[in-house]
């Protein structure tokens, strides 16, 4: 059974996967995970290489959105829609927020990642959105992360970065680097030419294939 002390630690070994890895840098990325009512997030302004379990904040999922949180440090400033998506999402238990170039380059150019890949359905449908622009840490962004998401498993971010979620860090962290690895792909073909997009028939051919054959529970 997993305990509050490991998910506490799997959030700071993700935090520091990602640094290591690339797909973040400094301490602008922020990682959550639903424990019961509760949420555990990684805290704000705080060099994941200076991290321990015990600064990871514990915040109330079962009330209303008051910013009240547990623990020695502030939560992230972006605890408003890792909280709106643990809270709204039965389907979600993990969250993952980043700012990997590929993916934050096409967030620049407010642009959805369409049907390039046949690996866009491991997110749910045939295009990874983009949530609208807002100040971080705002309610406005929240809710405009909240809405790209929907129906999805990851969405980019204006002139920002992305978001990917799971049913478990280890889920959330795998459609992170998934989704880094197309929007790198997706840029190289756009480069060569006119990148060839799936039909929605053949994203929903292979959603069907994913029903099976265990991508989605990866």
């Amino acid at each position: 059974m997993t305990t509050e002390a490991d998910l506490r630690q799997e959030i700071v070994e993700a935090c520091l996967e990602m640094n290591a890895s690339g797909l973040n840098q400094g301490t602008s990325g922020n990682i959550s995970v639903r424990l019961g009512n509760r949420m555990l997030i990684s805290p704000s302004a705080t060099p994941y290489c200076k991290m321990n379990p015990e600064m990871i904040a514990s915040m109330d999922l079962s009330s209303e959105m008051t910013g009240e949180w547990e623990g020695p440090l502030r939560p992230s400033s972006e605890w408003r829609f890792h909280w709106r998506l643990l809270k709204e999402r039965a389907d979600i238990s993990a969250v993952v927020h980043a700012h990997p170039p590929h993916c934050t380059a096409l967030a620049v150019l407010r642009k959805p990642i369409p049907a390039c890949h046949y690996m866009i359905a491991a997110f749910g449908g045939t295009d990874v959105r983009c949530a609208g622009y807002h100040s971080f840490g705002t309610s406005e962004l929240a809710e405009a992360v909240v809405l790209a998401m929907k129906g999805r498993m990851a969405c980019l971010m204006a002139n920002h970065g992305m978001v990917a979620a799971g049913m478990g860090i280890e889920q959330a962290m795998w459609r992170t680097i998934e989704l880094e690895a197309i929007a790198r792909q997706y840029s190289l073909a756009k480069q060569l030419g006119d990148p060839v997009i799936l039909s929605n028939e053949e994203i929903g051919e292979t959603l069907d294939l994913f029903n099976g054959y265990g991508v989605q529970d990866a």
